[in-house]
């Protein structure tokens, strides 16, 4: 009988962010080769990304609190919360920014068996 691999959040070691942001990696290709990366970072209020992409495309679901999020330097601005999920395209270039007084809980996943951050200065 195959045995079923399970990860707890609380066993994920923690990747501290600027700005008071964590994140934890729950899958990455070193759980057993798989292809895409997926994870949990909480980011207190008042955080935002720098503008900046990924040569894959990426999916953010909110779990908790509220988010604004945009492409290519604000040109297209959404505000999310608890449930609402973005996708951005690979090369296209976004961020998001907590909106309130709670911390932002979200669920991502890097379509790519590595997590590949470029950072841009706009």
């Amino acid at each position: 009988m195959t045995k079923l691999k399970v990860i707890h959040y609380d066993d994920v070691p923690v990747e501290e962010f600027p700005d008071g942001a964590h994140y934890r990696k729950l899958i990455t290709e070193e759980n057993d080769g798989a292809p895409v990366v997926t994870g949990i970072q909480i980011s207190p209020p008042g955080y935002a990304t720098p503008n900046h992409s990924h040569p894959y495309a990426e999916i953010i679901t909110v779990l908790d609190g509220e988010a604004e999020a945009w492409s290519e330097s604000r040109a297209e601005t959404v505000r999310l919360g608890p449930g609402g999920t973005v996708v951005f395209p690979a090369h296209k270039r976004h961020g998001f920014r907590v909106v309130g007084e709670t911390p932002l809980k979200t669920y991502g996943v890097h379509v790519s068996p590595s997590r590949i951050v470029e950072i841009h200065d706009d």
